[in-house]
Formats: C-alpha cells, sequence, structure tokens
C-alpha cells in the first residue's frame, strides 16, 4: 500500500471539505467561522486585559451567560451588543469590513 505524502494548503483543505468559494456548504463553514472568531477575539482580549467574563459583563451592562455564549461559538448575537461589550469593556471601537 502506498502512502500519499503530499502536503495540501490550507486553501485546498477547505475546498475538499466544504467545496469551492461560492458553493452554499463553503459560505456556512466561512460564516461559522468569523463567528468563531469573534468569539475568540472576545476571550483573548478579556483574558488579557484581566477581566473574568462576570467582570466584563458588569462594566458593559450584560450578563457573564452572555460572555460566555459570544466566547462559546454563539451565532444569534446582536451587533449593537457586541459594539457596547467592546466600548464599554474595553474601551474599543469595531470595524466592519464588506468584501
Amino acid at each position: 500500500m502506498k502512502k500519499n505524502n503530499k502536503l495540501k494548503s490550507f486553501d485546498e483543505h477547505l475546498e475538499e471539505e466544504y467545496g469551492k468559494k461560492g458553493t452554499k456548504s463553503r459560505e456556512v463553514y466561512e460564516a461559522g467561522f468569523e463567528v468563531f472568531k469573534l468569539g475568540a477575539m472576545l476571550q483573548e482580549l478579556r483574558t488579557k486585559e484581566g477581566l473574568t467574563q462576570e467582570e466584563l459583563a458588569a462594566k458593559c451592562g450584560t450578563t457573564k451567560s452572555y460572555i460566555s455564549r459570544i466566547e462559546n461559538n454563539a451565532s444569534d448575537i446582536r451587533l449593537s451588543t457586541i459594539m457596547r461589550i467592546f466600548r464599554d469593556g474595553f474601551g474599543k471601537k469595531i470595524r466592519l469590513s464588506v468584501n
């Protein structure tokens, strides 16, 4: 049995697993990945600032469970709440882009 040792690029892997860019399955994957990145950024910044979920929630007028949901990949997040969390919790602004 011969083993294929050809390494694939990340884009090749995504295409193989989720389809070409523009296909429905790839769009679903990419949308989910964006939500994941937002949660990861929030958790990284919160940790860097030395805040617990509870402390961050208190600073920006939400609940610990809401912060946890965002950090753990919740997809039903209000943009206004995300903006308030970054503004009131960290003194940061969110910039959006459309590609």
